[in-house]
């Protein structure tokens, strides 16, 4: 009974199910995805058409590559992250190429033209699936149906339960075969459309080397913010407690006096906590956390001296990393519109874009804006690398500032 009950619970789960379609829709899309890029491929020897099959060839790679990834994490419940290389800025030609030059791309198209002969042997398991059962009834209609297996013609009642009786021993293995012809399906997909040791690897140094300059910038944030408080609130208060003192010394003798010291020690208090406002704002602005990226964002540009139009448009409240590395982001990016581009006008603008945050800064100045390695630029790389976002600057010469940066949901 616990065999017969551990079958039953096979043949009911959503995962054996998902295994099969997954089987059964390989072989159809391998013969179309095997049609289609051969026919790519073989167009490019034709000169006037060349780079228009080579371009439809690559975007139709990588489109059937994430299909397929998204086909394995729907159907298999295996994740599959896109193994490519930052995109590139630039022209139409220059994205094509950047494009064609990355491995991930061959791969894509290796995979896809490997999916048809891959898929004969899914289907083949897909059909095995629904024929296993159905030979179990073979003895009731093989006289309207005789069985040709090549060598052998079933056509008598013996030899049709001796089908039945293979299909009745197969029964119980049935659920686990397609499990294992859906895993080593999937495992084939994974290695070739994922990310290579290779690439990992390299992400794992580019993720170590923007985590260490992210400490670094954390370390002298930290000096910046001791500095600011020793060499400014913290002498406006010593001031302040000094007049306060000088002030009740002079109470009872000249009260005039002492009024006026008292209004002098007013004034710096205001000065004290105008330093410390700002210093804090510097540190994370309360705005920010009680009202959401839109209003910090809309304070930031009311102070601003260049004029800034504002857009943000986020269906929901972000996570607070993704929102304090998104606010400092235009922070320090309007700090250098202000002091170094000689603009008129800029723009903040905060959407979404498939599975990405996109947060953009642009303005009409000078241009020539590059990240080096001790700029404020290079600050912000590091940041948005360290939630595992991409930032793009493009800043021509005379043709103003773009700042782009992708953020993910989540960090």
């Amino acid at each position: 009974m616990r065999v017969l009950q551990r079958v039953t619970r096979a043949y009911t789960d959503a995962r054996t199910w998902g295994c099969t379609f997954y089987l059964a829709l390989s072989l159809p899309l391998g013969l179309c995805w095997f049609v289609a890029l051969v026919s790519g491929l073989g167009a490019l020897v034709i000169p006037p058409i060349g780079f228009v099959a080579a371009a439809a060839t690559v975007m139709l790679a990588r489109q059937g590559a994430g299909m397929e990834r998204g086909r394995l994490g729907s159907l298999l419940g295996v994740p599959v992250p896109a193994p490519y290389r930052p995109p590139a800025g630039g022209s139409p030609v220059a994205r094509l190429r950047h494009a064609a030059r990355d491995p991930a791309t061959w791969r894509d198209l290796g995979y896809l033209l490997l999916l048809g002969p891959v898929g004969v042997i899914s289907g083949a398991l897909a059909l095995l699936w629904i024929s296993v059962p159905v030979a179990l009834t073979y003895p009731a209609w093989y006289p309207a149906l005789p069985l040709d297996l090549g060598l052998v013609l079933v056509d008598s009642a013996a030899e049709a339960w001796i089908v039945a009786l293979i299909a009745l021993l197969l029964m119980p293995a049935l659920p686990w075969i397609v499990r294992a012809g859906a895993v080593a399906h999937g495992a084939l997909t994974a290695e070739l459309l994922g990310p290579t040791t290779a690439a990992l690897r390299a992400r794992v140094d580019v993720l170590s080397e923007s985590r260490s300059r992210a400490v670094e910038a954390a370390a002298a944030e930290r000096r910046r913010i001791e500095r600011d408080l020793h060499d400014g609130a913290q002498q406006r208060l010593v001031a302040l407690a000094m007049e306060l003192g000088r002030a009740k010394a002079k109470l009872a003798s000249d009260p005039e006096g002492a009024r006026e010291l008292v209004e002098r020690a007013h004034e710096e208090a205001k000065r004290a906590l105008v330093e410390l406002r700002d210093l804090a704002r510097g540190v994370h602005p309360a705005v920010l956390t009680d009202r959401g990226l839109d209003a910090a964002v809309s304070a930031l540009a009311a102070r601003s001296p260049v004029p800034v139009e504002v857009a943000v448009a986020l269906p929901r409240r972000l996570p607070a990393e993704i929102e304090a590395v998104a606010y400092f982001l235009i922070a320090e990016s309007l700090t250098n519109v202000t002091r170094h581009s000689g603009a008129g006008r800029a723009r903040v603008t905060v959407a979404t874009e498939a599975r990405h945050i996109i947060v953009e800064v642009s303005d009409d100045g000078r241009g020539g804006a590059e990240p080096g390695p001790s700029t404020g630029l290079r600050g912000l790389a590091d940041r948005v690398a360290a939630i595992d976002g991409r930032l793009r600057i493009d800043s021509p010469r005379g043709g103003g500032t773009l700042v782009r940066a992708e953020l993910p949901w989540s960090a």
